[in-house]
């Protein structure tokens, strides 16, 4: 009997943490509000105004996910206000190539901390575009799952 309690012991805790698994998601809303708990009740901690902003899911419970931003910021957002996650943001400045080569033209000087919207990635780049510019950048030191 003990030992059938602790397989459905040891079941429940490896599905509760399969369950919380951390994923990457992006801002749907210009303006996301971010409160101190999982409910509309809870008061607004703090207000993202930024579209597409990259964000990582480190909880969830219901409609709600916990998430943490680049800076270490958390909190609860309602999951109506996230996508799938379309974007990244750059760690340290960055050229913005033409093509995915060093060898091609350069298009821009990407600062640090700027979001940059995925279009797709190869093997160690990815197309992006940020306001006007579109181009090729490396894929090393983006916060935000890059595919």
């Amino acid at each position: 009997m003990f030992y059938k309690i602790s397989i459905i012991i040891t079941s429940l805790i490896f599905f509760s943490t399969a369950l919380s698994e951390e994923v990457f998601l992006s801002l749907k809303k210009n303006k996301v509000n971010v409160r101190y708990g999982p409910s509309f009740e809870s008061p607004v901690k703090f207000v993202y105004k930024k579209i597409d902003l990259p964000i990582k899911q480190i909880d969830k419970k219901e409609n709600w996910r916990r998430i943490i931003d680049f800076k270490n910021n958390s909190g609860w957002i309602h999951s109506s206000q996230l996508k799938p996650i379309n974007s990244t943001i750059s760690l340290n400045d960055k050229i913005l190539f033409n093509k995915p080569t060093i060898f091609s033209k350069p298009v821009a000087k990407i600062k640090k901390g700027r979001v940059l919207t995925v279009q797709n990635c190869q093997i160690n780049w990815c197309k992006i575009k940020t306001d006007s510019f579109k181009g090729w950048i490396k894929n090393k030191n983006l916060w935000g799952e890059v595919k």
